[in-house]
C-alpha cells in the first residue's frame, strides 16, 4: 500500500496546545464525542473530517508522529515507522506498533503500542525529512528485515532501491559496517559502533539483500519475485527490454524467461485506474496493453502469462501456471 505525500498527514495538535488556546478538557471531550476531533493517541488530536478520509497506513503514520512529539526522550522514528517518510509501501507489515530508537542509547521498552529500541547510531543513520527525524533509508531498510517476514521486507527494500533512496552497495556496506574500537577507563575494549550482522534477525537480512532487485517497480512485482524464489523456480529477468529487427526497444515487459520463451505481465488495479492518462479511459489503457502484448508475441514468439493481485494470494496455483508455461515452451522447442 502506497502512502500519500508525507506532508499531507493531518496536523496533530497536542492537549497542551489546545489548553494554551483556551480549550479545557471538557471542551476537548465534547469535540471528540461530536467527531470534530479524533484522539490519535493519548494527548494527541487531529481534525475529525480529515482523519476519516485517511487510509489505515496514513493513520499509522499520524500515530507515529504523535508518539514522537510526546516522547519524553529524543526518539528517532525507525523500523516500520520510518517508512512513510520515504513513501514506502506497508504491505504485510505490523501497523499495531510504533517503533522509535532512543538517541540516548538507553535500554528500550515496549508499552501501549510503542516499541522503543536502544542501539548505537552512526552520524549518517539519522536524517530529517520535512522536519521529522527518521532513520536513513539504508538503516530503515535493514531494520525492517530484522522484524518482518522475508516477503514484505523484500517489498520494502526493492521500493527503496527503485525509488533511488539507497543503493544495494550502500545497504551491504551499512550492514557490515564497523568502526575503530575504543578502550574505556578500565582498559576494556568496546566497539563505538557495531555491525548490523550481529543484530537478532540478521540471517533474514542477508537473504533479503541477496534477493533484492531495484528493477521491481511495485509491491506485486516484488511479491512475484519472492514467490518464484520460494518455489525454487528459475528466476525471471525483471523489466526485460524487447527490441525490433533494427535493435530499437519497442516494449518492456515486467518479467521474462528468455531461455524458456515466456514473459509475464503483472496487472495491477493502479495500471487501469490511477495511471490512466488525461483524456483516456481504462478501456483505452487495456486496449493499448493488448496491442503491446501482441507486438511482443509477434517479435519474440514467446507466450505471455498475465498475473493479478488475486493470483498472488494463491501462490500454489500461480506457480503451477508458471511452471507449466516454462516446461511447455521447453518441450515445444
Amino acid at each position: 500500500m502506497m502512502l500519500r505525500d508525507w506532508r499531507s498527514y493531518p496536523p496533530l495538535t497536542l492537549r497542551r496546545e489546545l489548553l494554551a488556546r483556551g480549550w479545557d478538557d471538557r471542551a476537548i471531550s465534547r469535540a471528540v464525542r461530536a467527531g470534530d476531533l479524533v484522539r490519535v493517541r493519548y494527548g494527541s488530536y487531529a481534525a475529525g473530517q480529515l482523519w476519516r478520509s485517511l487510509t489505515d497506513a496514513e493513520r499509522y503514520a499520524a500515530r507515529c508522529h504523535a508518539v514522537q512529539r510526546r516522547a519524553a526522550s529524543e526518539l528517532v522514528l525507525s523500523h516500520v515507522s520510518a517508512l512513510p517518510a520515504y513513501g514506502a509501501p506497508l504491505w504485510g507489515l505490523d501497523l499495531d506498533v510504533v517503533h522509535g530508537t532512543r538517541k540516548d542509547a538507553r535500554a528500550g521498552r515496549k508499552e501501549a503500542g510503542v516499541q522503543q529500541h536502544a542501539g548505537l547510531l552512526l552520524p549518517e543513520d539519522v536524517t530529517p525529512v520535512d522536519g521529522v527525524e527518521v532513520m536513513s533509508a539504508a538503516r530503515t531498510a535493514l531494520e525492517v528485515t530484522t522484524i518482518a517476514p522475508v516477503e514484505p521486507a523484500l517489498v520494502v527494500v526493492n521500493h527503496l532501491l527503485h525509488a533511488g533512496h539507497v543503493t544495494l552497495p550502500e545497504l551491504w556496506a551499512r550492514y557490515g559496517s564497523t568502526v575503530t574500537v575504543e578502550r574505556d577507563r578500565l582498559g576494556v575494549v568496546s566497539p563505538s559502533a557495531t555491525s548490523m550482522r550481529r543484530w537478532p534477525g540478521s540471517l533474514r537480512t542477508e537473504l533479503v539483500l541477496r534477493l533484492a532487485d531495484g528493477r521491481c517497480e511495485s509491491v506485486a512485482e516484488s511479491r512475484l519475485m519472492f514467490q518464484c524464489w520460494d518455489a525454487g523456480l528459475v528466476m525471471p529477468v525483471p523489466q526485460h527490454e524487447v527490441r525490433d529487427a533494427t535493435g530499437r526497444v519497442v516494449a518492456r515487459v515486467d518479467f521474462a524467461w528468455p531461455e524458456h520463451g515466456v514473459f509475464l505481465e503483472v496487472d495491477g488495479r493502479v495500471k487501469y485506474t490511477d495511471l490512466v492518462p488525461a483524456g483516456e479511459t481504462a478501456a483505452d489503457v487495456v486496449l493499448r496493453e493488448k496491442r503491446r502484448e501482441e507486438l511482443v508475441t509477434e517479435l519474440t514468439g514467446w507466450r505471455c502469462i498475465r498475473v493479478t493481485w488475486a493470483d498472488l494470494q494463491h501462490p500454489e496455483r500461480l506457480l503451477a501456471r508458471i511452471r507449466a508455461a516454462l516446461n511447455g515452451q521447453r518441450r515445444a522447442g
